[in-house]
């Protein structure tokens, strides 16, 4: 009875314990909101406009110099006396040696990933060679020292594709001038007219000049261009380092002479593109066309690589932060139609970086634009898939395909597109009983 009277039946609470205890609680949740408010404070330092040294803003960073009038007029000395630092000198600049130049690479037309390797000395002077050599830091800067809206002549230019039709893709494909070959297995494959079915479609490759010297190449790619009608091509020299710029002139293209397309995408010559299933599946004729919009194999968190070794090398100086934005992988990536002008505005005012889908991360964020995930991770790859019928109708991009394989597996998976996971189960069945009726382990 006792251990009933002392358990079972717990005095009443006065009302100022009741109010003690509540503000026990409150004070407890303050302090926990608290807590996470500078644990969120102190791990995004890296964001924080104003702070000095490797920590700083990245977007602040480049864009700095663009702000005022001061800093205008100080941005286009300040790079020239970075490469200087570099071991470049601006006004007499060394030939540039292309055969030096690391082939291909992140977003470009032989490579894509944060990765790879070269000589020290290469990675920088190839940097420095190309954007000063070329003289494309003071081209691009105007009286004032801003970035001039139109730096680049054309040479080739198809200003009247979108003038009879509004399309639903505009597929733009950043080649090498050599690459004909390429350009040939592009047409007749993934970016043939038919893929659209019907849809208004536009394929472009993006060009600048080779070897001043080789004025025979120049006059095939003049020739190529009357014949098919899908080259836009301006004057700077075609190499790596200058990916940027030429993704910046496509983006510029579609703005000016274009912007009604729906949707667009920038890829690389060396890839392998299920445009059909682009199409249908991601983009969805069907549905009202979207805005603001843009995807593909999304790089979140990625350091700048410091190595002086890899052809990925991203010097302090141009870039002191710790991370890069998030970024879509060059490889290829989609966006809405609006995004092209959106885009390019933003870069008139952002420094050049070299890595040119890094360099499209950061104009995002500046537009305060996150690159939407794919609803399939496996959609876009910047690296080889193993080939397969059933895997290939499903996914968007796979990387490095050599011309020749390129037409051989599109032919494929065209004759097996209706039933492509069907004979695949039927091939390795078949390969199962035959390690059966030899005596051999299956794998």
């Amino acid at each position: 009875m006792q251990w009933r009277r002392r358990h079972c039946c717990p005095l009443k609470m006065t009302w100022t314990a009741k109010r003690s205890l509540f503000r026990t609680h409150v004070a407890g949740l303050l302090s926990l909101a608290l807590l996470f408010t500078l644990f969120s404070f102190f791990s995004r330092q890296d964001w924080l406009p104003g702070r000095s040294g490797p920590r700083e803003n990245p977007l602040a960073y480049t864009v700095r110099g663009f702000r005022n009038a001061r800093g205008e007029a100080n941005q286009s000395s300040s790079l020239r006396s970075l490469w200087r630092e570099a071991g470049v000198v601006a006004a007499k600049p060394p030939p540039l040696n292309l055969s030096s130049q690391p082939a291909g690479g992140l977003a470009g037309e032989a490579g894509g990933g944060l990765g790879g390797g070269g000589a020290a000395r290469v990675a920088v002077m190839g940097l420095g060679d190309s954007m000063s050599t070329n003289n494309s830091l003071q081209k691009e800067m105007d009286v004032g020292g801003k970035l001039s809206a139109h730096p680049y002549r054309y040479i080739l230019n198809q200003p009247f594709k979108c003038s009879d039709s509004t399309p639903f893709l505009v597929l733009l494909v950043a080649a090498e001038p050599g690459q004909a070959d390429a350009r040939k297995a592009i047409r007749q494959t993934w970016g043939n007219d038919s893929v659209a079915m019907g849809l208004g479609f536009v394929r472009l490759f993006l060009l600048g000049v080779g070897e001043s010297s080789d004025a025979s190449l120049q006059s095939s790619i003049e020739e190529e261009s009357r014949l098919y009608r899908d080259i836009i091509q301006q004057e700077y020299r075609d190499t790596y380092y200058n990916l940027t710029i030429k993704t910046l002139m496509a983006m510029n293209w579609v703005a000016t002479y274009c912007a009604h397309a729906s949707y667009v995408m920038k890829t690389d010559s060396d890839m392998f593109v299920n445009t059909e299933y682009l199409i249908q599946k991601l983009l969805k004729p069907e549905l009202p066309p979207r805005r603001r919009y843009f995807t593909g194999y999304l790089m979140r968190g990625y350091a700048p690589n410091r190595n002086k070794d890899s052809k990925w090398y991203m010097p302090p100086e141009l870039y002191p932060s710790e991370r890069y934005p998030t970024f879509c992988s060059g490889t290829g990536y989609v966006f809405s139609g609006d995004m092209a002008e959106l885009i390019y505005q933003a870069s008139l005012g952002i420094r050049r970086l070299h890595l040119e889908d890094v360099y499209v991360g950061i104009c995002l964020a500046k537009l305060r634009i996150d690159p939407t995930p794919p609803p399939n991770e496996f959609l876009f790859n910047h690296w080889r898939v193993s080939y397969s019928s059933c895997k290939y109708s499903h996914l968007i991009t796979s990387h490095q395909f050599h011309p020749n394989e390129l037409v051989k597996y599109w032919n494929h998976l065209q004759s097996n597109k209706h039933n492509a996971c069907v004979n695949t189960a039927k091939e390795k069945n078949g390969r199962y009983r035959q390690r059966r009726f030899h005596g051999e382990r299956p794998p």
